[in-house]
């Protein structure tokens, strides 16, 4: 996940599976030269002293700040993802932001409409290597990847992927991601936080191995309405048959790459998967065949606007992963996530399902929903200050109390002004009985550090879904 933001006054991280930091230990600084190496393997080492017993889980994606290695914490400085080089080098704002101990660009431009309209109007490059990946197979991976996550798998045929949470035993979200079908019964798993030792412990008992392959593989997204003409001119025809949530093999500039047909922006895209050490020249592939088609490369402030407009959740903003959550309220469950088409009861046992079934039968007591701000009502709040209106310029994400009448009902957690729709758009967790499409709300808005109210209204999500994503 995205934990913090920087500017860099040269693109100086380079691009390898180490990080430099200082170790704690017990509130004293041993040594600020500690070197800890990231190997691609289950174990890490710090120089100098050793970790036994190390999970390649909790040091290996090393993000900004302490991080628990037995009694020593290691502070990491995030490295360059493998396009680090030619993400750098086109990175005009010097704005990075940390995301899973990896750095990415927050935007290449001053300001990021530029990107995010390649999104919408043509075609954006961006870089989702941080993505954790793991691939799972043996005799019982089927029977592994089935139990923990809540859609069934017996529906997923080769060559296929599915969008998916997973559960603890009281049925709150561990994560949400995509599995893949890699056929002949192995499988892959995506996801923004780290789930080996998830995936180890729920597999006790059964022959199945997990390799988290997350450092072997670079993903580029390729999003917007001109990514299949790109593709085409890479690929040939072929990418015209390529379904929405399905993947092919193929080679781009000699480049063995799996291409599938997903993203995070829902327009048209595609997500490119590669050998890490292949990434530049496939990034100068896909640039040099989009140039005419009016490639941009995008980062992470454009993205955020584009998942918005889709409806799309991002953990630890929208809803906290249950094993980060510190109270209970901060645990979220699939249906008050609103992804109660992910959760297929009827497939059999797995984690969480006992808890699922009783919150079916007497529904959540929360929503995740969409809201649209009356922006007429909050431009007047601005004019009233003598201030001009001006709807946020990018996305934010914050916890704003959201009301009905005089009680609060819920709380916005991310929001935007669509340049598309020209709205002013939010989503938010809102109580069940105020969850309603057409449920005439309340937000607080802050004018000059004076707290107002704006008029939302609950909407149906996602906000933009072009007949092109899955055409």
């Amino acid at each position: 996940m995205t934990i913090a933001s920087y500017a860099f006054p040269s693109p100086i991280v380079p691009s390898s599976r180490h990080c430099v930091g200082t170790a704690v230990y017990r509130g004293f600084v041993l040594n600020p030269f500690t070197f800890a190496s990231c190997d691609p393997g289950s174990r890490a080492t710090i120089r100098g002293g050793s970790s036994e017993g190390l999970n390649r889980n909790s040091q290996m994606r090393c993000a900004l700040g302490p991080i628990e290695i037995g009694e020593a914490e290691e502070a990491c400085v995030p490295r360059g993802t493998p396009f680090h080089s030619r993400t750098s080098a086109l990175c005009e704002s010097y704005g990075w932001r940390n995301w899973s101990g990896y750095l990415v660009a927050s935007s290449y431009e001053l300001v990021p409409e530029m990107e995010y309209h390649a999104v919408r109007n043509s075609a954006a490059v961006i870089d989702v290597s941080p993505l954790y990946k793991y691939t799972i197979r043996g005799e019982d991976a089927f029977r592994l990847v089935n139990r923990v996550v809540t859609r069934d798998l017996a529906k997923c045929a080769a060559g296929q992927i599915v969008y998916t949470p997973w559960c603890d035993d009281a049925g709150k979200a561990v994560d949400d991601g995509t599995v893949w079908n890699l056929g002949d019964g192995a499988y892959r798993l995506t996801s923004a936080e780290p789930n080996l030792k998830w995936l180890e412990d729920s597999g006790m008992g059964l022959d199945a191995e997990v390799e988290d392959v997350s450092e072997d593989i670079a993903a580029l997204a390729l999003q917007g309405p001109t990514s299949r003409a790109i593709l085409k001119d890479l690929l040939g025809g072929s990418i015209e048959k390529l379904r929405y949530y399905r993947f092919m093999q193929g080679r781009i500039d000699g480049i063995s790459a799996t291409v599938s047909r997903t993203g995070y922006t829902g327009d048209l895209g595609f997500e490119i998967w590669i050998p890490a050490d292949r990434a530049e020249p496939l990034w100068d592939a896909v640039m040099a065949a989009g140039k005419p088609h009016g490639i941009t490369p995008a980062g992470m402030l454009a993205l955020d606007m584009a998942r918005i407009e889709a409806g799309l959740l991002l953990a630890e903003v929208d809803y906290v992963p249950s094993r980060r959550a510190v109270i209970e309220a901060q645990r979220y469950s699939p249906f008050e996530m609103s992804l109660d088409w992910t959760v297929a009861l009827s497939k059999g046992p797995f984690t969480g399902r006992p808890a699922l079934v009783e919150e079916a039968r007497r529904g959540p007591p929360r929503r995740i929903v969409g809201l649209q701000v009356d922006w007429a009502v909050a431009a007047r709040l601005y004019e009233e200050r003598g201030l001009p209106p001006e709807p946020p310029r990018v996305a934010w994400r914050s916890n704003v109390p959201v009301y009905y009448g005089v009680r609060q009902v819920g709380r916005a957690t991310s929001g935007c002004w669509s340049p598309t729709l020209k709205r002013y758009i939010v989503l938010a967790t809102i109580a069940s009985p105020y969850a309603a499409l057409g449920t005439a709300l309340e937000m607080e808005v802050t004018v000059e550090g004076e707290r107002k109210r704006a008029p939302v209204t609950v909407v149906p999500k996602p906000f933009y879904d072009p007949p092109r994503k899955k055409a």
